[in-house]
């Protein structure tokens, strides 16, 4: 441990830091690895909800096949190895027929190929409309990419089809300030969300200019939406709504609606109901009858818990089925859920570590490791408290914690 400290007068740490920093790498290791400790294939579960998943350039240069975290250390060590974080109804592919004469060491009783699992360029290091590698060789400076929360793939800001940077939302600190984003490509598709309430969607703050005269500019902040149902007012949207026609429409259930524009008219009178299949549509509009254009939408940046106000009507569950977006209804397929559960797997597995531990040792061993504990801890704050704990922590200042515990034991023994 002394050794990740330096000698006074070079570049140092505070013990706070550095401790703290270990365990942010500790966790972001766990949340990409949903907890996965890498022992088992992953194989034998089926196509699982979310897992991390590796593509392996060395066995499958075609970026035609997915390992498990656990075949991607025993059976692909050495190898060139991307890591795709995550990706949705997946199943391990290692030592299938797209290995060749390569097994898996893990679990050679493979199906011949998962016919389920999809794949994009991201398998063979190719990201973003650009086809870019990430990290990037040709670029200095590497930002952050977006993922898409319908197709997976990551984005440069500046390929999402949006007027400037600005428009994704992002607090004063420049953090996001969505849950999922919806790429260019993806929101045709999933142009249907246009006829929601705005809630829905994460809000940005733009700055607009107006001409007041030719010698006078306002400029105001307005909060505004990307991919908002304000675009139906605006002639815009990719859903084709009727707005003009005042003749009696139907809703999903069936019911006679009236109004100059049927399907916005509905969504004032919601169904609250959205936990699983109900009889009222809260978007007032049967999906699987209505004109679905492919214009090409902007991206849609989502708001936090957007997935809940889905609506779950039967006509909007099969509409969901066929446009292949059923996922969306699953509480388990956000990246939420998944960090979730990685949370609580690694605070279980720390406790079953300390139990383990403990109950391999004996009634006079184990009050002795509890007993060091509690005067390290001690001793830790009693040093730590005589300073200012931003200070810098020396390697010297690590050793003196210890000569002082060691003191206080040979004094006690």
């Amino acid at each position: 441990m002394a050794d990740a400290f330096e000698e006074d007068g070079e570049n140092t740490v505070s013990i706070g830091e550095f401790l703290q920093d270990l365990e942010e790498q500790e966790l972001e290791a766990d949340l990409v690895l949903g907890g996965d400790e890498g022992k088992e294939c992953t194989y034998s579960k089926g196509y699982m909800k979310r897992q991390a998943i590796f593509s392996c350039l060395t066995c499958t240069p075609n970026g035609n096949a997915g390992v498990c975290t656990a075949c991607s250390l025993s059976c692909h060590d050495g190898h060139e190895i991307l890591e795709l974080w995550t990706k949705r109804n997946f199943r391990c592919d290692c030592g299938n027929s797209k290995f060749g004469e390569f097994f898996c060491k893990l679990d050679a009783s493979k199906d011949v190929e998962n016919t389920k699992n999809s794949y994009n360029h991201n398998f063979k290091g190719s990201y973003c409309t650009c086809g870019r590698p990430y990290p990037d060789p040709d670029v200095e400076d590497q930002l952050e990419n977006l993922q898409c929360c319908i197709c997976e793939d990551w984005f440069h800001e500046e390929h999402l089809g949006l007027e400037s940077s600005d428009m994704v939302p992002r607090d004063d600190k420049g953090e996001p300030q969505f849950e999922d984003l919806i790429c260019q490509g993806c929101a045709t598709v999933c142009s249907f969300l246009k006829l929601y309430p705005d809630s829905i969607f994460a809000p940005v703050q733009q700055q607009t200019t107006t001409n007041a005269s030719k010698d006078k500019e306002v400029v105001e902040d307005a909060p505004l939406t990307v991919g908002s149902s304000k675009e139906l007012s605006n002639g815009s949207s990719s859903v084709e709504t009727p707005v003009t026609d005042n003749s009696p429409k139907e809703d999903c259930n069936g019911k006679a609606v009236l109004g100059e524009n049927a399907a916005t008219n509905t969504l004032l009178n919601q169904c609250n109901t959205v936990a699983g299949p109900s009889t009222k549509c809260v978007v007032g509009l049967n999906l699987l009858e209505a004109p679905i254009s492919l214009e090409k939408s902007k991206s849609m940046f989502l708001s936090k818990d957007w997935r809940e106000g889905l609506c779950r009507c039967l006509n909007c569950i099969e509409f969901y089925k066929q446009k292949g977006l059923v996922f969306l209804l699953d509480k388990e397929d956000t990246i939420a859920e998944y960090e979730k559960m990685a949370k609580q797997k690694r605070a279980q597995h720390e406790q079953d570590q300390s139990a383990e531990l403990l109950n391999n040792l004996g009634h006079v061993e184990k009050m002795e490791v509890l007993t060091g504990i509690a005067d390290l801890k001690d001793e830790i704050g009693t040093y730590l408290a005589s300073f200012d704990p931003s200070k810098a922590v020396t390697s010297a200042d690590v050793h003196k914690i210890f000569e002082n515990l060691a003191q206080k034991r040979r004094r006690m023994s």
